[in-house]
């Protein structure tokens, strides 16, 4: 159905988790900018954090396969959305075929970052300064208006349903008698040079301090969870055992977070959580955990950053090095 206010707007939106929520920055500058209806197309690993995004009107979800081309998949999904007859579309990866889906759908405007010599494919092709704008967020916000607001900047901000965490709380029997929650998020898609490997003596002294210690994480992490579970006792491990937007919610209780650079990192932001960010081979300076709870960690070695998904010198030292008790002394207990 059209929409009969001044502007009809669709958001092609990344498939990494924590890029979805940084996404939440382009959302609130559009949403003050004039009368706008404001919906997102994303795939399945992070299009349900769309729906916790205010502002968001709908969201259309979409499964192509990592890598695919899919020029017939692509054009079906943009006849198909002719019908919502979008007046601007922001395109924010910056790969050739997350363009074609807006190119598809016949909206007249569409805006991006030049990325794969995207000619034609956009109307609107911006050539990326990374000087100018060092931070994702930075570079989201910039396709509306290269002249950024003033920092601070407006972090993102995700909506828990409590209903359903406490539902879920007695669900998953999560014990309620300790002194206070910590969750722990020991993964990271990107690659194993973001995981730092002392979770488990971490989570040990937690457990010491008459800490509750919830693990969290995808499918991918669920071995590695288990292991911290299966050498520190009293460790509830739910990795694997929630969706996305139910680990949301569980993680909204929780008193802190820590966790390496990762999806559930800027989720913990923005549900307004204290967190602490663990970072190996990537920058804070580049994704830093948002909002004036949060802090990082990292050792600051002379091979840092080098943003390679596994260590290229093969030590790993950046976080190998990186103690559980240095970790331990910044949460404030």
């Amino acid at each position: 159905m059209a929409y009969a206010g001044a502007v009809n707007t669709l958001i092609i939106a990344p498939a990494w988790v924590g890029d979805m929520v940084m996404a939440h920055t382009l959302v609130q500058r559009l949403a003050i900018n004039g009368d706008r209806k404001i919906d997102v197309l994303a795939p399945p690993a992070s299009a349900p954090l769309a729906t916790r995004m205010a502002e968001v009107d709908q969201v259309h979800m979409v499964d192509f396969a990592h890598g695919e081309l899919g020029i017939g998949k692509r054009r079906r999904v943009g006849h198909e959305l002719r019908e919502h007859q979008y007046t601007e579309a922001y395109v924010l990866p910056n790969s050739w075929k997350s363009a074609l889906v807006p190119m598809f759908a016949k909206v007249p405007k569409r805006i991006g970052w030049l990325g794969e010599a995207r000619y034609g494919l956009l109307t609107k092709p911006m050539k990326l300064d990374k000087m100018r704008y060092p931070l994702m967020i930075e570079r989201f916000m910039a396709l509306l208006d290269e002249n950024l607001p003033a920092k601070p900047y407006s972090n993102p901000v995700l909506r828990a349903d409590e209903s359903n965490a406490q539902h879920l709380r007695a669900t998953l029997q999560l014990g309620t008698d300790d002194d206070g929650v910590f969750a722990l998020a020991p993964g990271a898609e990107f690659g194993p040079a973001k995981k730092w490997p002392h979770f488990a003596e971490l989570a040990r002294a937690l457990r010491a301090k008459g800490k509750s210690v919830w693990l969290f994480g995808s499918p991918n992490d669920v071995t590695d969870c288990q292991n911290i579970a299966q050498s520190v006792a009293g460790v509830a491990n739910l990795a694997g055992k929630t969706s996305l937007l139910d680990a949301l919610d569980l993680m909204s209780l929780a008193d802190h977070v820590v966790c390496n650079d990762s999806g559930l990192m800027h989720i913990a932001c923005a549900l307004g959580l204290p967190t602490t960010g663990i970072f190996g081979s990537t920058s804070p300076t580049f994704t830093p955990p948002l909002g004036g709870k949060a802090q990082t960690v990292q050792l600051n070695l002379d091979c840092q950053p080098c943003f390679q998904r596994t260590c290229p010198l093969g030590h790993l030292n950046c976080l190998n090095q990186l103690a559980a008790e240095q970790v331990l002394s910044r949460l404030n207990l």
